[in-house]
């Protein structure tokens, strides 16, 4: 596919090649795109039935100047999948006032779309408002096609004749005589009365309109058959009105609430997590996550939500989650009761209605997150064989085939770990891939953690006699360069070739560097050896993470178990072996402790400790 002005666009042909790669994966579904620029800026906010259609539109044919223009900045795109075109016009006016994107013209104001409002006062009333407030009034919405809330207005000012005005003049209005209104300026008007009407029209606006579309649609036949073709033509229009009012979307809720909206999806061996964010009740943004896991797919995503937010202490008034999957409803309560403890907000998992409809949203995006990634990884994998075959060139080898690479990971120099990763022929093999516990570094040592690592390795590689790399990448410069080298030449007299990746400001992969002393090896960072190198990098970066926050968890559930009098290592280590979990120690009784020789006082001091509670 060519894209317009690629001849003379200064874009790297790597930046080039990834958007014709993601253009390929876009899927047949409505949604919103986000277009950037070099610097990741959000430049363009757009939406469409189809995104697969509309986003390659951008990339072929002619356009006018001020299209070539956003077109000649995009470095890359992004897009949020939705559940109805409808959905994609909400979501697109929440993100262009969220983000202001230069290219953006249109639903730039602050004019919000409208809601249709019941009134909390002694004679309520129907209104058409784009304000939400807390006056306790009953709000419907929103709704994108204004014209047809305020034409669905007034069909219910036609069915349900509540008071029309302001503030009750002396006498009747014209909408007494015309039968809109009870008049409570001339009459006295029962509590229950107003009630019944209320009643009705929020079940109407809450979806249960069927019934009045029947009655508008047997009316409209009638004045047909009766060749009143005005009156057919209005009761038509009415129909109209309240199709377009009532069409379902998830985007934004009426309570202004500020919610995280989780969803996940998992395959060979990789989860993929996607967090909408809804902010006074509109869906502003996304973030998503691709990562291993190594356990139960549930039991992995709730540590990442956990660790999610033990990282971003900044909390929403309420968190959204998927049900587990086959869990008994005392199971999800435990779920929702423990996480919503443990953080202090409210934890929902809806079964039903919009905000399990929102929860799909999140999921749909998760598994589409994933879809695409696997069908990158086949793509790139073609050309890493080939990378992998010329890379070997630069750093004047004969042959690379075999590549090892470490990653280390702590924080703030808690639970230091450290992770290799292989990539045979430019491919990874998961089998090969391995972690290591930190042993002998205390703190943030990164040197002597690369030091310990690179010895335990290699001395096992020697002692086993297990195939030997052609390359060993290390994550850092001229420091982690020398260290593994003096261990891996002065201590084990092996000679093999290693190479360093130094990441920019912004976490990026930026120079190869290579040799003691170590140089930068100018290899173009539009290359596809780079982009192999690059792909290693993030692999093994991804990996170590997620040993960490396993050790990190783990390290937290023992010092809740140490900060309690009578416990030691030894009775710690005996507690988790017995029981399994913290949480099954929690749900233990006192006699369950028994058979570890462990008292009833000092078994309540641990249950009341663990949940919380005051010991007796």
């Amino acid at each position: 596919m060519d894209i317009p002005g690629e001849q003379n666009s200064v874009r790297p042909e790597a930046v080039l090649e990834a958007i014709r790669n993601k253009l390929a994966l876009l899927p047949d579904k409505p949604g919103c795109y986000l277009m950037k620029n070099r610097d990741g800026v959000i430049i363009y906010v757009g939406k469409a039935k189809v995104l697969k259609n509309r986003v390659r539109s951008y990339f072929i044919g002619s356009h006018n100047g001020k299209t070539q223009r956003l077109v000649s900045e995009i470095y890359d795109f992004e897009f949020i999948i939705t559940g109805s075109n409808m959905e994609a016009l909400i979501l697109e006016c929440n993100l262009i006032k969220q983000h202001h994107p230069r290219y953006n013209v249109l639903l730039k104001d602050d004019k919000t779309f409208p809601y249709i409002k019941i009134t909390n006062e002694a004679h309520p009333k129907l209104e058409v408002t784009r304000r939400i407030v807390k006056d306790k009034g009953k709000y419907f919405g929103p709704y994108p096609n204004a014209f047809a809330a305020q034409q669905t207005k007034k069909l219910l000012d036609r069915l349900y004749p509540l008071r029309k005005c302001k503030t009750l003049p002396d006498k009747v209005c014209l909408y007494y005589h015309l039968g809109q209104c009870i008049a409570p300026c001339e009459y006295k008007i029962e509590k229950a009365t107003y009630e019944t009407m209320i009643g009705e029209i929020t079940r109407f606006l809450g979806g249960g309109h069927d019934a009045v579309k029947e009655e508008l649609q047997r009316k409209m036949a009638e004045a047909a058959e009766a060749l009143e073709f005005e009156r057919a033509k209005e009761y038509r229009d009415q129909l109209i009105a309240i199709e377009a009012v009532m069409e379902k979307q998830k985007i934004t809720m009426s309570d202004s609430m500020d919610r995280d909206i989780f969803g996940y999806a998992v395959d060979k061996g990789w989860m993929a997590v996607q967090i909408l964010y809804m902010r006074n009740g509109k869906l502003i943004e996304r973030h998503g996550t691709t990562f291993p896991y190594y356990g139960e797919e549930y039991d992995d995503f709730m540590t990442f939500v956990t660790q999610y937010y033990s990282d971003n202490p900044a909390l929403p008034k309420q968190i959204l989650l998927p049900l587990p999957p086959e869990t008994d409803k005392e199971g999800e309560e435990l779920v929702i009761s423990s996480l919503g403890s443990w953080l202090k907000v409210k934890v929902l998992m809806p079964q039903r209605g919009k905000k399990s409809e929102v929860v799909g949203m999140a999921q749909d995006n998760a598994r589409n997150s994933l879809d695409e990634k696997f069908r990158l990884i086949e793509r790139d994998e073609e050309r890493s064989v080939k990378a992998s075959q010329s890379l070997g060139g630069w750093l004047g080898l004969d042959e690379i085939r075999r590549i090892e690479a470490f990653d280390n990971s702590n924080i703030q120099g808690t639970n230091p770990v450290s992770a290799m990763v292989v990539f045979t022929d430019g491919k990874p093999d998961r089998k090969e891939y391995r972690k290591y516990k930190v042993k002998t570094v205390v703190g943030s040592d990164d040197y002597e953690t690369m030091r310990e690592v690179i010895r335990r390795r290699y001395e096992r590689v020697l002692k086993e006699g297990l195939t030997r790399p052609d390359l060993i990448v290390v994550d850092g410069g001229k420091g982690q360069i020398s260290a593994a080298l003096d261990v891996l030449e002065n201590e084990l007299g092996l000679y093999i070739p290693v190479c360093g990746l130094v990441k920019d400001a912004k976490h990026k992969t930026a120079q190869l560097m290579t040799g003691d002393p170590a140089e930068i090896v100018p290899l173009p960072r539009d290359s596809q050896e780079f982009y192999l190198l690059q792909r290693i990098q993030d692999e093994v970066h991804r990996f170590a993470i997620t040993f960490h926050r396993e050790q990190r968890a783990k390290s937290m559930v023992e010092s809740r178990l140490d900060a309690i009098p009578g416990i030691g290592e030894k009775r710690r280590k005996q507690l988790l072996k017995h029981f399994g979990s913290l949480k099954k120690i929690k749900e233990a009784s006192v006699e369950d402790f028994r058979p570890l020789s462990i008292g009833d006082k000092l078994a309540g001091d641990i249950i009341a400790a663990l949940r919380d509670e005051p010991s007796t």
